[in-house]
């Protein structure tokens, strides 16, 4: 195989450690480059703010085409880990994080934008009485046919960027009572400071990537890596109260958990 110049480009694989595999070896130039990068990023040696090297110089550097470069710079884009300044060049991104807590006792998102020092605020994109579909209505324990719920979709933003999209359903009751405060605030905050004290909450994480409308509402390009974040919260009784799905910037975000060790029950064997 030859690169860029005439030189095979298994030497230049070999030159910049970009060969840990026969397998490896026969991955596409631009993925090998891109992954060689994100590793040089990882180790520190291009700093968040730093610039890459132009794409003229990485073409020199790695001995390939100008087109193998930008598509390596474009995994890059799209793993959140560059950013790309037209007329300027490439740029690390910052790394640092929103970490939100799911460790017990329950933590608020808000109290852990405050813990950490960064502003937060939501900007309602709708909120509306809809009828529910099947998995929502079960999930609010909603029995009788034709139940409408309240929808609200929201972005959760850091400083100024946005980071969530939150997708939740209430009952009629809790959307009613607490229209107002809900398209300003918090969800689990204002469900808690307003009448509905949450007791619990069950979550599943997973990872997804972002579609056209996440990433108009997000700022990320389309195939972005995201967060998503489903969740129940209940008040008292066990009545859940909310329900829905925040999916966040992988490059923004993430999440943490403390584990501890409780009662443990052996039998003799």
């Amino acid at each position: 195989m030859k690169g860029y110049g005439g030189t095979p480009f298994i030497h230049i694989q070999k030159r910049y450690g970009m060969i840990n595999s026969v397998n490896q070896s026969k991955s596409p130039r631009h993925l090998l480059i891109s992954e060689k990068l994100r590793e040089q990023i990882s180790s520190g040696q291009y700093a968040p703010g730093g610039q890459l090297p132009s794409e003229f110089d990485l073409g020199q550097q790695f001995n390939v085409s100008r087109t193998t470069v930008r598509r390596a710079i474009a995994n890059l884009v799209n793993q959140g880990l560059v950013t790309t300044h037209r007329g300027k060049g490439v740029f690390v991104k910052e790394r640092s994080k929103v970490v939100f807590s799911l460790s017990n006792p329950l933590t608020f998102f808000n109290t852990d934008l405050v813990r950490q020092g960064i502003t937060g605020s939501v900007r309602n994109i709708r909120f509306e009485r809809v009828d529910p579909p099947l998995d929502i209505a079960t999930q609010l324990g909603l029995t009788a046919e034709g139940t409408e719920v309240y929808c609200q979709q929201k972005i959760i933003l850091t400083n100024d960027i946005p980071t969530v999209l939150d997708m939740v359903y209430f009952p009629v009751e809790v959307g009613e009572k607490l229209s107002d405060a809900l398209q300003q605030g918090f969800t689990y905050t204002t469900l808690d400071r307003n009448g509905f004290p949450l007791e619990r909450a069950e979550i599943t994480l997973e990872s997804t990537h972002a579609t056209p409308e996440i990433g108009r509402y997000l700022e990320v390009p389309i195939g972005a890596p995201l967060l998503l974040y489903r969740y129940v919260a209940y008040s008292q009784g066990d009545r859940p109260v909310a329900c829905g799905e925040a999916i966040s910037r992988a490059d923004r975000a993430c999440y943490s958990v403390v584990l501890t060790r409780g009662d443990l029950h052996t039998e003799d064997v």
